[in-house]
């Protein structure tokens, strides 16, 4: 694969100039909302305590309408307006939905907010018949979607942005970056609008004039930012963008000529795919802990998922088997609308996995007993095929956790509590939380209780073992109490675990007494 430097870079910047817009009249058009007639659209939002505009259609704008403009000028310009209440959550949802189309291009896609996306093709355009028929096909596309679209290609994100913004379709090619953003206003790569409004009283209108000044004039007058800003959008000193999603370890996928929709199909794909990205693993040596398959829809819509394993994995037939588990049990099943064109299988995280001599005499159990916690995992979730794992605590029911069984490689480690063929010093079935006991009785105040009562039942202890005292975890809790634990056995052969929180003559209350569980 050839390296790619900085000064090769090639970024895609794509721009919305009316987003909130055009998502309003889609989910009208979707929903068959029939809006008012011949209304200018506008979307407001409050700032500073007043309802001011945040973005406006067409119509709108040629009736002097802008962003920023208080909603009481724009009623006191045009009394008939079609006001919405700006949703920015709605508006990133609608980003976030494009980026994941986008992804079909290349996995190193960055939002750029509020209504901007960022793609580093570099090294992939002629995958799509070259960065021109690239630029075509996805504009055309997000235009289908009713999304008013700008774009450009630049070897910096600032130099693409601002030619998306000021020239759209442009493509600007490495090292000549300055001559294509200079006849560009300077809004185009700066927000701020004080420092617009400085440059601009300056006689600084263009990207170019600002440029044709010294670098320590421009520093000195409105910082090192703007300098290095400006320095990028004239091709220098080029960032790599930070991508919204992770980079998978490894990626195989396959593009259809025309969608394919049946689950046959689906399944066939996935094992074909798992069988070439089991000869990527091999090669190095690796084996994959997360995998995931996307599954592209030709209408945009894009559907990720995850599967996670309890070791490294890349045996094809157990993955091909793990998704079809996971697809027939989706409850929301993977709906394939007019089809799939292009269906993707990524190892997003891997582990080395080497291959091992096996031991004649070793058991087989582990492995199966791992396979098997794959195929209940896959099928049900990770998060509901959980095992107990062992925590440094010496308060009972601090001592353990549940947590998926899939994490960790290998039996969590106990401590030794007895030895072998003696009794057991804690119940199987404890109670969470432990159950307040009363009308408890001793022969002496720090002895064993003799009887006691526990849900509503009288119990007569005839024998007992302890105590067994427990310091609680003062830096974690100043006011929880010491334990004295007991085992005892009733009149009928029950046997219970109780405690007494706090101690005789050093606690100012009377200490209280607790079942915590049952012996079987």
């Amino acid at each position: 694969m050839p390296a790619y430097s900085e000064k090769s870079r090639r970024i895609l910047a794509l721009e919305f100039p009316s987003l909130a817009v055009d998502r309003i009249r889609r989910n009208r058009k979707r929903r068959g909302e029939v809006p008012p007639a011949e209304l200018p659209l506008v979307v407001v939002a409050k700032i500073d305590n007043a309802l001011q505009l945040t973005a406006t259609d067409a119509l709108a704008a040629r009736h002097g309408l802008y962003s920023g403009l208080p909603l009481a000028d724009a009623r006191a310009r045009v009394p008939a307006l079609d006001v919405v209440e700006a949703d920015e959550t709605a508006d990133r949802a609608l980003i976030e939905a494009i980026a994941d189309w986008c992804d079909r291009f290349t996995p190193l896609v960055a939002l750029d907010l509020p209504s901007g996306l960022f793609l580093d093709i570099t090294g992939c355009a002629h995958l799509f018949g070259g960065e021109a028929t690239l630029l075509q096909s996805l504009c055309g596309f997000v235009r289908k979607q009713d999304i008013a679209v700008q774009a450009a290609i630049a070897g910096t994100t600032i130099a693409a942005r601002a030619l998306a913004r000021g020239a759209d379709g442009s493509i600007a090619q490495n090292g000549s970056e300055h001559e294509a953003v200079a006849p560009l206003p300077i809004m185009t790569f700066l927000q701020d609008e004080k420092i617009v409004y400085a440059l601009q009283r300056a006689g600084l209108k263009t990207i170019g004039d600002v440029a044709n000044r010294s670098s320590s004039e421009l520093t000195a007058r409105f910082g090192a930012s703007f300098t290095f800003l400006l320095q990028q959008v004239l091709g220098q000193n080029a960032q790599p963008i930070v991508p919204r999603r992770p980079l998978p370890d490894y990626v195989a996928e396959r593009r259809f000529a025309e969608p394919v929709a049946t689950a046959e199909v689906i399944l066939r794909t996935i094992a074909s795919l798992a069988s070439t990205l089991e000869s990527l693993l091999e090669e190095r040596g690796q084996g994959a802990r997360r995998l995931e398959a996307s599954f592209f829809r030709t209408d945009g819509a894009v559907r990720h998922i995850a599967l996670d394993t309890g070791r490294p994995l890349r045996d094809a037939a157990q993955i091909a088997a793990y998704y079809a588990e996971r697809l027939e049990v989706l409850a929301d099943p993977v709906d394939p609308g007019y089809g799939f064109d292009l269906v993707r299988l990524s190892a997003l995280a891997t582990e080395p996995l080497a291959y091992q001599a096996a031991d004649l005499e070793a058991s087989q159990d582990e492995a199966e007993i791992a396979g098997l916690i794959d195929r209940l995992s896959a099928r049900f979730g990770p998060e509901r095929v959980t095992r107990f794992l062992s925590l440094d605590s010496h308060v009972p029911e601090l001592a353990a956790a549940f947590c998926p069984a899939q994490r960790g490689r290998g039996p969590s480690l106990w401590p030794q509590m007895r030895q072998e063929g003696e009794a057991p010093r804690r119940p199987l079935h404890m109670l969470s939380p432990p159950e307040r006991i009363d009308n408890t009785m001793a022969d002496i105040p720090d002895g064993p209780p003799a009887r006691f009562v526990w849900r509503r039942a009288a119990h007569r202890i005839v024998r007992a073992e302890g105590p067994e005292r427990i310091a609680m975890e003062w830096w974690c809790d100043t006011e929880a109490k010491t334990r004295d634990y007991f085992q005892l056995e009733d009149d009928e052969g029950r046997r219970f675990w109780v405690y007494r929180d706090g101690l005789y003559y050093s606690d100012a209350e009377h200490p209280r007494w607790f079942m915590h569980g049952l012996f079987a």
